[in-house]
């Protein structure tokens, strides 16, 4: 008798055992959810001999190195705003020659902004002194998940607008 409950107890186990199913749940995360498009503000940018008309922006932390850079000028206001130029920029004379221009590239750590062109000491300071330029950062995860749609990379309010970047929270750094 003691056979016959023990088997029907292994048996009644191995019924209970057969019913607990392991469910494996797969999670597939592959949206970036804290990583944001960044903007900082560079105020008091002087181009002249002694700097070889060169400047560094220096970020205030390293970037991915896949992220995206693009640098503004502010080139100029009025009743309807700032007026935000991408880099490169480049200045003609009037028979359509060379006069100077912006050029930029950049690391994970910081941005080089190059004056160029003919006469730079004769250049109005309007152009070499307290210049602002503005560093927008956009992580690669966006350049993937903006398949089909366009942005136009010069118009900076359509830049800020496509990547949702709150202009509120931009740092400003003094050079």
């Amino acid at each position: 008798m003691k056979k016959i409950i023990l088997f029907v107890a292994l048996i009644s186990g191995m019924m209970v055992m057969q019913s607990c199913v392991r469910e494996e749940v797969v999670v597939d995360d592959t949206v970036d959810y804290d990583t944001i498009s960044e903007v900082w503000e560079y105020s008091n940018v002087d181009f002249h001999a002694g700097n070889n008309y060169s400047k560094f922006l220096n970020f205030p932390h390293a970037i991915y190195s896949s992220d995206m850079v693009l640098v503004y000028r502010l080139a100029g206001g009025g009743s309807a705003g700032d007026v935000w130029k991408l880099l490169p920029e480049t200045y003609y004379f009037d028979d359509e020659t060379l006069d100077f221009g912006y050029k930029n590239d950049f690391t994970q750590y910081d941005a080089k902004i190059d004056l160029y062109g003919y006469d730079l000491a004769g250049l109005s300071g309007a152009y070499r002194l307290n210049q602002i330029f503005r560093v927008v950062v956009i992580p690669a995860y966006y350049g993937k998940s903006a398949k089909g749609k366009t942005v136009d990379f010069n118009n900076y309010k359509e830049v800020i607008d496509f990547y949702g970047i709150d202009e509120s929270k931009f740092m400003k750094i003094s050079e």
